[in-house]
This record gives structure tokens, C-alpha cells and sequence, in this order.
């Protein structure tokens, strides 16, 4: 039967599509998710409680000899993960934003001639990975001299870990929640690029509080942006560019 599915954290059009046996593509592209389609723009970001469409299955038969074999291929199967990996920022070249402090009321303002020396970002070139996905380790390799990598997973993985230079002292473990960011239209979804980019605030809520406003200006300075504090569309389109997503 047809059913209005709603959107749950970690759910995306793909990984629904799969676990339907359906193609992505006849989902969302159903005109009873035009209003869906046309909100998120992206089938792989959606936010919980978003409502999508799944209609009855219909079904295709294909005409093939029976004294001969035939291989047919499942579109849309793998899905593909891209990931650069950035080196963190050391604690000495963090800004440390400089207040005026004024009124004994512990009150204070910022101070206007306060500029720091943006911080320019390194990726992780050529080191090893291990990449496990759902507990099982489905990739060992290197990044590319860009900090990439590219890798073939199941549309419905839902979690894992990217382990950067796995046995040394170097080794940095990164969790990853396959599906589970939030559109560049909402609050949350911004909050989730600043922090996984390295800049500091909390990665959930959807007010546009202190530590947002701060992350949001250190961000802004790092890449040329107007120092605001505020969510605006170059903003947004830079976060996009940077994150991947």
C-alpha cells in the first residue's frame, strides 16, 4: 500500500529506496514529493520529520532466453562516500576573541578592532585509513594529495569510523552518521558543517545561540567572508562548498 513515510534520523531518499526495492530516483522524482523535492533540493539530506512519499511497487518484466544467461545490474547500487579529511587546528593558532570588558555587572562588548590572522586549513594528504562501516571494515587505503577519499558503500549504511593513521601516535578516530546531516537551510544543518569543519560549537539545536554566532564569525574570518555572526546565503554557500554537502 502507499504509505507517507516520515523521515527519521539517518534516513535519506537512497537508503530508503533500497530497503523498499525501489531506484532512488522513482521516489523522489514521484510528483507527490514535488513539494519535498523542491524544499531539500538534495535526496540525501533531508531532516527529521520531513514526510516522503512511497507508492505501491509496480512491477517490470523483461522478455530472456531460457537456454542463456543474463546479468542484470541494480541501479543506483553502490552508493558512493566522499570524504576530505582536514587536519585539526593546533591550539596555538586558534583566535582567541578579544572582549572590552565594561560595567561591573560582568556585562561586555566586543572589541571592535579585533582581527585575527585567519587560519588556513591543511588536508591529510597520502596518509593511511581504515574505514569501517556498520562494524565492519570495508576499506583500507590512503587519501589522495588532497585529503580525499572515495569509496563504494550500501545505500542503507547507516554508521562508522574513519580511522586516520591507524597504529601510530598520530591515529585520529572520526565517527561518521551516514545520513544523518541536516539540510544548509536549517539551523542544525549549519551547526553540523562548523563542527565538522573544526569550528567550535554544538553540533545540535536549532537556535541561533552564542556558540553559533561565535563559530559563524571565526568561520566567516577564516574565509574572507563578512564578519556578521548571522547565517546569510554566502555563508551558507561557502559552508556548502567546503563541506561537500
Amino acid at each position: 500500500m502507499p504509505e507517507e513515510y516520515v523521515i527519521q534520523p539517518g534516513d535519506c531518499v537512497s537508503s530508503i529506496a533500497f530497503d523498499r526495492g525501489f531506484f532512488w530516483e522513482t521516489l523522489w522524482n514521484h510528483p507527490k514529493n514535488a513539494e519535498l523535492k523542491q524544499k531539500r533540493t538534495d535526496p540525501n539530506i533531508l531532516k527529521e520529520g520531513d514526510v516522503l512519499f512511497i507508492p505501491d511497487k509496480e512491477l517490470k518484466e523483461e522478455s530472456c532466453a531460457t537456454d542463456q544467461k543474463h546479468k542484470f545490474k541494480i541501479k543506483g547500487v553502490p552508493a558512493k562516500l566522499k570524504l576530505k579529511v582536514m587536519e585539526p587546528p593546533k591550539a596555538e593558532d586558534k583566535p582567541a576573541e578579544e572582549n572590552a570588558t565594561g560595567a561591573d555587572d560582568g556585562s561586555h562588548v566586543e572589541d571592535p578592532d579585533y582581527n585575527p590572522e585567519p587560519i588556513q586549513d591543511e588536508p591529510v594528504k597520502n596518509a593511511p585509513f581504515r574505514l569501517e562501516i556498520d562494524g565492519k571494515v570495508v576499506k583500507e587505503g590512503s587519501t589522495d594529495g588532497e585529503g580525499q577519499i572515495e569509496v563504494e558503500l550500501p545505500p542503507n549504511a547507516r554508521e562508522g569510523r574513519l580511522v586516520i593513521r591507524p597504529g601510530t601516535p598520530e591515529e585520529r578516530v572520526l565517527p561518521l552518521n551516514l545520513g544523518g546531516m541536516d539540510p544548509i537551510s536549517e539551523i542544525s544543518g549549519v551547526r553540523m558543517r562548523l563542527s565538522n569543519l573544526g569550528f567550535p560549537c554544538a553540533s545540535t539545536g536549532d537556535e541561533l545561540t552564542d556558540d553559533l554566532a561565535s563559530a559563524l564569525r571565526m568561520f566567516q574570518q577564516n574565509n574572507e567572508l563578512d564578519v556578521t555572526g548571522k547565517i546569510d546565503a554566502a555563508t551558507k554557500d561557502k559552508l556548502k562548498q567546503l563541506h561537500g554537502s
